[in-house]
């Protein structure tokens, strides 16, 4: 692991990588999506406060759950600017993420248990298949794969046939 000298206060993008693990192009993007912010010298390179590192952990670690980089924007906004985010700040920012956690817990459990079924089924009939028409919600509505053509094109295509025929 690079080293950081405690008197730089500053890092260059190359720093940053090698320190947080994340590539260039990723710290470029967080950058781009007002994840993470530097300043430009005059040679107009990219200079990091030392609290971005922190920022990075924090947007990695909320990848990896699978947060929305949207949402850890939102949550990044929450803290002052310049402010390295704490444990205190991760423990209530993670908090409101927890529901959103269970329910994908809960999709992917319920994809693990009817994968064979679905494996088994060939996604032929979307009337019976668990996944994406799970406890038959849509049945009362459509069937089959008109279900899938609820875009715009789909909706007028359909209105159409109901006209002609």
């Amino acid at each position: 692991m690079h080293r950081i000298p405690e008197k730089i206060h500053e890092l260059t993008v190359g720093q940053l990588s090698a320190r947080s693990g994340a590539a260039v192009s990723a710290l470029h993007f967080y950058e781009s999506k007002g994840l993470i912010s530097s300043r430009r010298t005059p040679g107009n390179q990219r200079r990091y406060s030392r609290d971005t590192l922190r920022r990075v952990a924090f947007i990695r670690a909320a990848q990896r759950v699978g947060i929305p980089l949207a949402t850890i924007r939102e949550a990044l906004a929450e803290l002052p600017e310049g402010r390295t985010p704490t444990r205190d700040d991760w423990a209530h920012l993670s908090e409101a993420w927890r529901s959103e956690l269970d329910e994908r817990i809960r999709q992917l459990n319920r994809l693990r248990d009817h994968l064979t079924d679905c494996i088994g089924c060939g996604c032929l009939s979307l009337e019976g298949c668990v996944l994406s028409n799970p406890d038959d919600v849509f049945g009362e509505r459509q069937t089959g794969s008109r279900l899938m053509a609820e875009n715009g094109a789909g909706r007028r295509r359909e209105e159409n046939r109901r006209r002609a025929g």
